[in-house]
């Protein structure tokens, strides 16, 4: 693909009610396969934000009045829009962010997805009707659109963090200002095109690029006019936008860190669990919040779950993402390529066995191999801690009991995937895992029609399902005489 072409498309600058701004700055956008500048972008200041807000405001209420089958036609034109530039979306992504073209690939098919589900239940927003159970009147009950929303997205999936935000607050009625993510703009920023051009009103959606997320923030969440918050990243910083949101009471949904457990009972079928395993754990590179992050398998079949992985992961090639022959491309940054070595060399310190890979290779790239530890043991960091890189720690248990309390052993509760045949167990260890999702002998979760979030330290809210809609949905009581 000409990739000069490619990004001639795209707009770089403020994309602010439906049109692209100049911004008074830039930064700089860079491949992390070769830390190469790729395109440099404007750079957001609190004005912009509020520039942004002023185009929000002022078309919300007649966004919310749009008949709510011409705002799910208008969603499904976007879906439509972006599957026909499928291959430049997924390109765009390699090159921000590095994950292999096949991976970029799948986001774009799962992220258009919540535009095609969202288009249906715009039309399903419903109420009720009763009668008071005293008789003294009648009680209705209606939803209304929230309001100005205002989405953070993270850079590891730079489509379907936004997509599933978007999707269900266009749905809902609700005008919308993105900031995504410094390292990954490009991708939203291309989004934002695409949406307009298949036939969202000027000012309903904003997208703004910053190298200061934390003062366009602070204008926004300040202003009045803003009612809603939505972010996706780190648990530090999604408890601190909690609290600072917390003056004007914001409504607020957040998706958190994880520590997915993958816990593999013994009378599992080892082959099936290994092949979810790779499923669980390389998706994106290991650079996903659902990411299988620790590995309880129970010592009957410790040894041979290992033996099998470690061929399976030492099949991963490493290469740019856009390359045919490399199945696994670079982290995001050199910060992140660090903090997985630390978390590798902490677990080797503490009796951990580098079972394949554990070194990153030298020369340009933020590259780091796919990696198995043996023998982890239970004083490890990388047993508490997200590692977001390509690395699976595997540590036993015996009993079910022991996998379970392994399990939940975390201040997280996002992801959990158990493996065994029996249903009478699948069920009752999924009901007893401390996590908002649970993958039954599947790898991969994930699903716009089901709800997605976590419990505990993973957060609040739900995005996709039935669900979703609700989080940009307020309730009105309407109290009826007889």
């Amino acid at each position: 693909m000409d990739t000069a072409k490619l990004l001639s498309s795209v707009p770089t600058g403020l994309w602010i009610g439906g049109e692209e701004r100049a911004g008074s700055s830039t930064f700089d956008v860079l491949n992390p396969a070769n830390d190469e500048v790729i395109v440099s972008v404007a750079d957001a200041t609190p004005e912009d934000g509020l520039a942004a807000l002023d185009a929000a405001a002022a078309v919300q209420e007649e966004w919310a009045a749009t008949p709510p089958r011409q705002r799910g036609e208008i969603l499904r034109s976007v879906f439509e829009t972006i599957t026909a530039r499928a291959d430049d979306v997924a390109t765009l992504m390699t090159l921000e962010m590095g994950k292999v073209l096949p991976e970029s690939m799948g986001e774009v098919r799962y992220g258009v997805e919540f535009f095609r589900w969202f288009a249906e239940e715009a039309v399903r927003i419903d109420g009720r009707y009763t009668r008071s159970p005293a008789g003294t009147g009648r009680i209705l009950v209606t939803k209304a659109a929230v309001g100005p929303c205002y989405a953070i997205t993270p850079w590891n999936f730079p489509l379907a963090m936004g997509t599933r935000k978007i999707g269900p607050a266009l749905a809902a009625g609700c005008t919308m200002i993105v900031k995504p993510a410094q390292e990954t703009p490009l991708t939203m920023l291309l989004l934002a095109k695409l949406i307009g051009d298949a036939g969202l009103p000027k000012g309903v959606l904003s997208v703004l690029p910053t190298s200061a997320p934390g003062e366009l923030t602070t204008a926004l969440i300040d202003d009045g006019r803003l009612r809603k918050l939505t972010f996706t990243g780190s648990t530090g910083v999604g408890k601190a936008l909690v609290k600072q949101s917390s003056d004007k009471l914001l409504r607020t949904s957040m998706e958190l860190g994880g520590n997915a457990p993958f816990v593999v009972f013994d009378d599992a079928d080892v082959d099936a669990a290994v092949e979810g395993a790779v499923l669980a754990k390389m998706r994106n590179g290991g650079e996903a919040c659902t990411a299988a992050n620790r590995f309880h398998v129970a010592n009957a079949v410790r040894e041979e779950f290992t033996e099998k992985l470690v061929k399976r992961m030492s099949e991963y090639t490493l290469g740019d993402g856009l390359d045919d022959s490399s199945m696994l491309g670079p982290l995001i940054n050199p910060k992140q390529v660090a903090t997985v070595e630390d978390l590798v060399s902490d677990a080797v310190s503490r009796g951990a066995t580098v079972a394949v890979g554990g070194v990153a290779p030298e020369g340009a790239g933020n590259f780091y191999p796919a990696t198995v530890l043996a023998d982890v043991p239970a004083d490890a960091r990388i047993l508490k801690e997200e590692v977001f890189g390509p690395v699976a720690p595997i540590t036993g248990f015996d009993t079910e009991e022991e996998g379970v309390r392994a399990a939940n052993d975390t201040e997280y509760g996002l992801a959990a995937y158990i493996y065994t045949r029996s249903l009478d167990r699948a069920l009752r260890v999924a009901e007893s895992v401390q996590s908002g999702m649970v993958g039954i002998n599947r790898g991969v979760i994930s699903d716009p029609a089901a709800p997605f979030g976590g419990v505990k330290e993973s957060g609040f809210g739900r995005e996709g399902g039935s669900e979703g809609i609700e989080e940009y949905l307020d309730t009105k009581y309407i109290a009826l005489t007889n």
